[in-house]
């Protein structure tokens, strides 16, 4: 591992995250679903990590300010533009996949 200061680690990771978010804006047609049955994770799971991570620091934020910031829009705007109903094979794999608490 190379030696990184904490200061440079911290612009590495949050160029990386920057540029996930990019990629999933350019992946619109990728929908959550499939995200949480092949990685175990999705937008919304990005979301909420960003959400406590601001909460952490002593930054409230809300449910809806972090989604749009991963979303790079309102929620119910991105959903309404590319959400699609999930097909019966998508429900039976994120069934298999889900996470199990």
């Amino acid at each position: 591992m190379p030696d990184l200061t904490p200061d440079q680690r911290t612009a590495f990771e949050a160029a990386a995250f920057r540029r996930l978010l990019a990629h999933l804006d350019t992946r619109s047609d990728v929908q959550n679903i499939d995200l949480m049955t092949l990685a175990g994770f999705c937008r919304n799971c990005l979301s909420n990590w960003y959400r406590d991570a601001a909460e952490a620091s002593g930054q409230p934020l809300t449910k809806e300010q972090s989604r749009e910031i991963v979303y790079g829009m309102p929620y119910d705007e991105w959903r309404e533009k590319h959400q699609r109903e999930a097909n019966a094979d998508q429900q039976a794999a994120f069934e298999v996949a889900r996470p199990k608490e």
